[in-house]
């Protein structure tokens, strides 16, 4: 459950999920990256540091680059725990509409409308 809640954590910020749609696209380096932020570097690195604690981002040194890649297996956990409440969800949205087309049902055949 911890890997879920970093996971979560992860996505909760506006300029990690643009990081993370950055990567959808590729790898790229640190700098590449930040360039597209409007803050400074030790600030954007915060954020990749928690990206690659929740293992969605992985980086490597290629010479004097910090390369970065998206890792989205580390989305699973996350994708499996919203399919489940999605399905809970979706069950208890289906009893409320039978509750109510059932009420609504006798309300018309009591002769009310």
């Amino acid at each position: 459950m911890a890997h879920l809640d970093r996971v979560f954590h992860s996505l909760s910020d506006g300029t990690r999920r643009a990081v993370i749609a950055q990567l959808a696209n590729g790898p790229a380096s640190i700098g590449d990256l930040a360039r597209r932020h409007h803050m400074a570097l030790p600030s954007f690195m915060k954020h990749m540091r928690v990206l690659e604690e929740s293992k969605m981002v992985a980086s490597r040194k290629v010479g004097r680059v910090r390369m970065c890649q998206l890792r989205p297996k580390a989305l699973t956990a996350a994708q499996t725990w919203l399919a489940r409440e999605r399905r809970v969800w979706e069950a208890r949205l289906n009893q409320l509409d039978s509750f109510v087309e059932a009420l609504a049902a006798e309300e018309h055949s009591n002769g009310r409308k």
